[in-house]
């Protein structure tokens, strides 16, 4: 049998890998896949109790399942066990519940991120146009 390279599988020793700090206090992630070219993201995420993920819009669909603990946003909440889907366009602020959380998130386009000044940055700070727009669809 002929195997190409670039289509070879990827494992990941999830457990072995380090937490990446985030710009949020009390968020952090293991970044699992991430795509450049397509805007493709999976990460294991981690939020301490009643870390908060502030103003932010779901560019395509976001996908989270609750690993542990609880994943709050003013619609409701979705607990361990639990999945919750998010339309691309819909913008919410997100919080952990009292007991934090870990949760597997997946997005087709990384979000945006609204700041106080005004900015639009992405999940890691960088400008979201500058870096995403070119994959969205809604850019130049």
């Amino acid at each position: 049998m002929n195997r190409r390279a670039e289509l070879a599988s990827h494992f990941l020793d999830v457990d072995n890998m380090p937490w990446e700090k985030t710009r949020y206090a009390g968020i952090e992630q293991k970044t699992l896949l991430v795509d450049p070219a397509t805007g493709l993201l999976t990460a294991l995420m981690r939020m301490a109790p009643g870390a908060h993920l502030p103003d932010h819009e779901h560019v395509k669909i976001e996908q989270t399942y609750v690993l542990e603990g609880s994943l709050v946003c003013p619609e409701g909440e979705c607990k361990a066990g639990q999945f919750v889907w998010r339309p691309a366009g819909s913008r919410h602020e997100a919080w952990a519940g009292p007991k934090g959380g870990l949760f597997l998130a997946m997005f087709q386009m990384p979000n945006k991120f609204f700041q106080p000044d005004g900015r639009v940055t992405d999940f890691l700070g960088r400008d979201w146009q500058q870096t995403w727009a070119k994959n969205s669809g809604s850019g130049p």
